[in-house]
This record gives C-alpha cells, sequence and structure tokens, in this order.
C-alpha cells in the first residue's frame, strides 16, 4: 500500500507539473499573442478584462497548475524528509502502542527515490537500538517496524530467560544486554500480565515486556529451527519487538537488507485509544480518547 502510495504520488506530481509547464511555457503566452492582437484591434475602447475573455486559461488548466506546488512538496517531504505512519499491533510494546501514529525520519539511512528505492545519497546507517520502520523481508510491500538489535557481523544469541547476548563483529565474547527494574506492567496477554524490563541496546534506554509463562516457540525460529544463535550477514539487520513474546521479528523470518530499510522512527505526533466495552455500538476505527500524554519522542 505504502508503495502504491508513493508512485500515485508521484504519477501526480509529473502530471501536475507538465501541465503547469506546457501552461506556463506554451499555452500561456499563445493565449497572450490573441489577447494582445485583440488589443491591437480594438485600441483603448476595451479594457484587460474584457480582453482576456478572448483566450481565457480553461478551469481544469487552471486547477491542476495551482495543485502541482502543493502536491510537489507534499511528495518531497513525504519521499526524502519524514512519512507518518500509524503502529497496527502490539509487538513494539510498551514503547509503542495500537493508536500510535509517528514520525519517520527517511533520510536517516540514505536518500532513495520513492518509488524504486533506488539509494540517491548516503547519509548514515541504524545504530543498536533505534527503532526502525522497514520492508518486511518476505512480503516488501509491507512496511515493520522494530529496534535494532543485531548490526551486520554481530553474533546474536537469545537464552531460555529471554535475555539478549550480543558478540560483536570480530570478537568471540558474547555480552548479556541487561535486564534491570523488573516490575509489573499494566499489560496483560492471555489473562498473564506481563513483566516489564528496562533495557539499554547501545545508547537507546527503553523497556520492554515479557509472558512469564509462555515458552520460545524455537522450533519456529530461522532459519535453524532450535537454534538459539544467529550470524547476522553483512548488509543485514537482527531486528526484535519490544514485546518479545508477542513480536513476529528477525528470530522467526530472518534478517533485514538495507535496502529494505525506510527510516528512523523519531517521534509519536498523535496517538488514539481505540479500547471499547462490548457493548458499544462505535465502531471499531473510530477513536475513544487521544493520549496526549504519548506525544514526543520515542525512546
Amino acid at each position: 500500500m505504502a508503495n502504491t502510495f508513493s508512485l500515485i504520488l508521484v504519477l501526480a506530481t509529473l502530471f501536475t507539473g507538465l501541465i503547469w509547464a506546457l501552461d506556463r511555457f506554451v499555452w500561456a503566452p499563445k493565449r497572450q499573442l490573441k489577447i494582445d492582437a485583440a488589443a491591437a484591434n480594438a485600441g483603448d475602447q476595451v479594457d484587460v478584462k474584457t480582453l482576456e475573455t478572448v483566450a481565457p486559461q480553461p478551469s481544469w488548466i487552471e486547477s491542476t497548475s495551482s495543485m502541482f506546488p502543493v502536491i510537489a512538496l507534499i511528495m518531497v517531504f513525504r519521499s526524502f524528509v519524514y512519512e507518518p505512519f500509524q503502529i497496527p499491533s502490539g509487538s513494539m510494546m510498551p514503547t509503542l502502542l495500537i493508536g500510535d501514529f509517528i514520525l519517520v525520519e527517511k533520510f536517516a539511512y540514505g536518500l532513495r527515490d520513492p518509488v524504486f528505492r533506488h539509494k540517491l545519497i548516503e547519509t548514515s546507517e541504524p545504530e543498536r537500538g533505534d527503532v526502525v520502520v522497514f520492508k518486511y523481508p518476505p512480503q516488501p510491500n509491507i512496511d515493520y517496524i522494530k529496534r535494532v538489535v543485531g548490526m551486520p557481523g554481530d553474533t546474536v544469541r537469545y537464552s531460555a530467560d529471554k535475555q539478549i547476548c550480543i558478540a560483536p563483529k570480530g570478537t568471540a565474547d558474547c555480552t548479556f544486554v541487561p535486564l534491570t527494574n523488573m516490575a509489573d506492567s499494566e499489560f496483560t496477554q492471555n489473562m498473564t500480565r506481563l513483566v516489564q524490563f528496562n533495557e539499554k541496546l547501545g545508547d537507546a534506554d527503553h523497556q520492554i515486556l515479557v509472558n512469564p509463562l509462555k515458552r520460545d516457540r524455537t522450533l519456529a525460529y530461522q532459519p535453524r529451527p532450535g537454534i538459539t544463535e544467529w550470524v547476522v550477514p553483512e548488509g543485514h539487520y537482527f531486528m526484535m519487538g519490544d514485546n518479545r513474546d508477542n513480536s513476529a521479528d528477525s528470530r522467526y523470518w530472518g534478517f533485514v537488507p538495507e535496502a529494505n530499510l525506510v527510516g528512523k522512527a523519531v517521534a509519536i505526533w498523535i496517538s488514539f485509544e481505540f479500547e471499547r466495552g462490548a457493548d458499544s455500538a462505535l465502531p471499531s476505527w473510530i477513536p475513544t480518547d487521544v493520549r496526549f500524554n504519548r506525544i514526543g519522542s520515542i525512546n
């Protein structure tokens, strides 16, 4: 859907830009020649407004040309600066909740053309702990959002007690990412209250959730079922959700190629609450409240 909208936006910009250019450099001069000829024939007997009726600008050309700068500005901003996304699932709780609308910095990991996504300009690379939007590798027309855990060349292990251990590229020693401040969270899953920890990946201090009663589905891990160790290939990243027992991430479908990166999630610009009682007559897509306290940066 995102790729389709980008294509439509680019085509709309090209179409309105073409009409604007033709009108300014071809059609408008021809209209002006007709007006000048009519003015010469009429002398000073006809005012300017009356002369303009001799060769009026068609309304569709006027409307289309006036739309061009607006559409072009939207395309440039959305393609190269910031793009809004909605969080559709709970895989990044408690960092991101269903109903959060986020801004993604499109230039964070390089400027790409909006249709074919070829990199035009190098900017920077993801850092461990970044919250990143990317094209889901098995189905690139879908956008996913997860946290960068493993960098290219890293060895990543996920222990039975749900703790990450990382051996950076070129080192043999695996260091556990510390989990601190264990506490019951406000979130539940299948009637079980989730446990919350503080975790620090790189410079990112954030919170994660684990289900104390849920065992890892190691038989579903890829590429080797039952194996909880991964060596991240060059040019790829290992992504995980902060809701560790409710996240389809690199443990299950593999690594994210650098070419699939869309941008860095930097802020929540609005957040809506959609939960409602079972007897509510409101459609599910209508929000019940605005969570103003969630507006701001993302850890």
